[in-house]
């Protein structure tokens, strides 16, 4: 009877026993979860948050994808059109030079109507401190012979000083053994204006008239004196006049009428 009560005590106690443990691990689990799950919301919930931030971006960023798509199409389509632009514009300036090129043609042939002229090219300079003459694009097979007179739409260039079957050589006027009878137009005293070394565009004026008014400014033309040059081409205007003390040494510098650092369209004078 004693060892019936002692069992069920037992058990009893048993029973117990398994019930706090029970109690107590259940406790201890849900307080482990709850740990876990801070530790998890901690720092796993920011990189979630990132991910779905991210994931909203890119899906609302399919149209920014596209625009940039569409924006590098067009530039390239501009790129297309800019450089068609040039293009034209490069054509455009080589059809502007052309036609001032024709603008000069004609403004030479009008101003020298009473000459029967053929235009030239200036396609080569032979420039050095002694020599300064041109080469022009019209030779024999045009009629060109030497000692024809070159003129611009300004005024002088030269004379024909050597001519092959399609291009001449031309002596301008600023070339050091230049040497042109000339007339001022004020008092139509004839002087001499040779070719110097001071410069592209000065002549030197000497075997002045002791009788000569020179004034600066005044325009000096050919003379017609000579053989080669017709009478009445401009060739430039006094620019300065030196007076020493014999007045049969004095001189006078002309700058030329034509600028020959731009010189590119001629016309030679055959008859």
């Amino acid at each position: 009877m004693y060892g019936k009560k002692k069992k069920r005590v037992v058990g009893i106690l048993i029973t117990i026993i398994v019930l706090i443990v029970i109690v107590i691990v259940s406790n201890i689990k849900i307080d482990n979860l709850s740990y876990v799950q801070s530790f998890a919301n901690f720092f796993v919930m920011p990189v979630q948050n990132g991910l779905t931030y991210l994931k909203n971006k890119l899906s609302g960023n399919e149209q920014f994808f596209t625009d940039i798509s569409k924006l590098k199409e067009e530039n390239e389509n501009l790129k297309q059109e800019n450089s068609k632009l040039q293009q034209d514009l490069r054509e455009f300036e080589i059809l502007k030079s052309e036609n001032e090129t024709l603008k000069e043609y004609v403004n030479l042939k009008d101003k020298y109507a009473e000459y029967t002229t053929i235009p030239a090219y200036v396609i080569n300079k032979d420039i050095s401190n002694y020599n300064n003459c041109i080469v022009i694009n019209v030779g024999s097979d045009e009629g060109i012979k030497v000692n024809m007179t070159v003129i611009s739409d300004k005024g002088l260039v030269g004379h024909v000083i050597s001519v092959t079957s399609n291009t001449a050589k031309v002596q301008t006027i600023v070339d050091t053994s230049s040497s042109i009878s000339c007339t001022l137009t004020s008092s139509r005293d004839t002087i001499i204006a040779r070719g110097t070394l001071e410069g592209k565009s000065m002549l030197m004026a000497t075997y002045i008239p002791t009788e000569a008014s020179l004034i600066e400014s005044d325009t000096i033309e050919t003379s017609g004196l000579g053989g080669i040059y017709p009478k009445g081409i401009l060739v430039g205007s006094i620019q300065k006049v030196v007076n020493t003390k014999n007045i049969v040494d004095r001189y006078a510098q002309i700058k030329t009428a034509v600028d020959f650092s731009k010189l590119q369209t001629v016309l030679v004078i055959t008859q």
